[in-house]
């Protein structure tokens, strides 16, 4: 029996554990991650406030070392100086040891230094949050122990395991290791669920890394991102401010040719376009394969090694891969055009010598070689992609 301020049943305590931490969540995915980190919202000064007091009292994070670890993720992300990336350093060392790798990076100086900019500066951030944030975490297991009696201590437990198994494993690790690919970002991650609610819309992680300045997690109409809604019931309480959403692409049925709608459209939504050309690729695979397999199984065997490469920059191959992947593709025209013609459409994204005019001239050029190129995968994508407007 409780012998605190308030008894309740099991399934009580139980809901007081999961609205706590999914306070807690809100807290990180609003707060810390789409306010702090990106900027892809304002905060009333009393919201904000709130979040920083509850994630002082539930996690102990210091709001300028989760920012500017956040943001070196995306700046290195999945190369070795990434803070957690599974790529480099393994998923079961992201995964159970996520919290371990978030700590070890907060004591580098330099990150702080280049990334923690704009963050919290005030009084309150430099007396209490940062020099006295293991005292949050003692001060809310008090309160849990004064209010639910022993059962508290369990309440709190939870409350202290909550983040580093969800936040620091589950979307460090698992969203950068399995799930699906709305966008065909420069990384490896992955959307867990379309449905973010356990994590407050954070389980949309391939989402978030092709716009990573959005302040909506979700991309497609079957995708609900709680973080989002609770962002508009703040908003219309004008407590937040949405700054910036992911562009939502639109077709116009009408186009026929590449205009410089067409071109600032296909930058735009670059992830989305390198996506549905890999979904094109992979037809053209499986029925050149299958073909392969009936007619040449050498052939069909050596194809499958190099199955991985097809949908990565030439310029991400070793040297003696790119040579590998050569000789499978001299044997099959039909996958050889398919992959030379995404690996030039990856250069209308590197365009730093190159003007609209001739940018424009390119990706027409581009658009009329896939649709003379007698594969059907490439006429269709090409006829949607001149489609593309803003």
């Amino acid at each position: 029996m409780s012998s605190g301020i308030f008894t309740l049943p099991w399934w009580g305590y139980l809901a007081v554990a999961l609205t706590f931490t999914h306070i807690t969540i809100a807290g990180v995915t609003i707060f810390l991650h789409r306010h702090q980190a990106h900027r892809a919202l304002e905060m009333h000064a009393v919201a904000s406030h709130f979040f920083r007091f509850w994630l002082w009292l539930t996690t102990g994070m210091v709001t300028k070392e989760w920012a500017a670890i956040h943001r070196k993720h995306h700046a290195k992300c999945e190369t070795p100086e990434d803070p957690h990336s599974p790529v480099t350093r393994g998923i079961r060392k992201v995964f159970w040891e996520g919290a371990e790798l978030y700590r070890a990076e907060s004591r580098n100086t330099e990150t702080l230094a280049k990334y923690g900019h704009g963050t919290p500066d005030d009084w309150i951030e430099h007396k209490l949050y940062s020099p006295h944030s293991a005292k949050g975490i003692a001060l809310m297991l008090i309160i849990n122990v004064i209010l639910f009696g022993p059962i508290g201590l369990t309440i709190w437990a939870v409350q202290m395991a909550w983040i580093p198994i969800f936040a620091a494993g589950v979307v460090n690790g698992i969203g950068h290791y399995w799930g699906y690919r709305n966008f065909a970002s420069e990384d490896a991650s992955r959307n867990i669920l379309p449905w973010g609610i356990l994590i407050g819309g954070e389980e949309l992680h391939n989402n978030h890394h092709a716009y990573a300045g959005s302040a909506r997690l979700s991309s497609k109409w079957f995708e609900f991102d709680i973080g989002w809604f609770y962002i508009r019931v703040l908003e219309s309480l004008g407590l937040a401010q949405v700054k910036r959403v992911a562009p939502r692409l639109r077709l116009d049925p009408s186009k026929r040719h590449c205009d410089g709608e067409t071109l600032q459209a296909v930058l735009t939504h670059r992830y989305e376009v390198m996506a549905r050309f890999a979904r094109a690729l992979k037809s053209t695979y499986l029925t050149e394969a299958s073909k392969l397999r009936r007619q040449a199984p050498q052939d069909w065997q050596a194809l499958r090694g190099v199955k991985q490469w097809l949908n990565l920059d030439a310029s991400k191959l070793e040297t003696q891969q790119q040579a590998t992947l050569a000789a499978v593709l001299n044997k099959n025209a039909t996958l050889q055009t398919v992959y030379k013609m995404r690996q030039d459409l990856v250069t209308l994204w590197e365009r730093s010598s190159v003007n609209q005019e001739q940018l424009l001239n390119k990706l027409e050029d581009w658009c009329h070689r896939a649709e003379a190129s007698g594969i059907e995968t490439l006429e269709k994508f090409s006829r949607r992609l001149r489609r593309y407007a803003l």
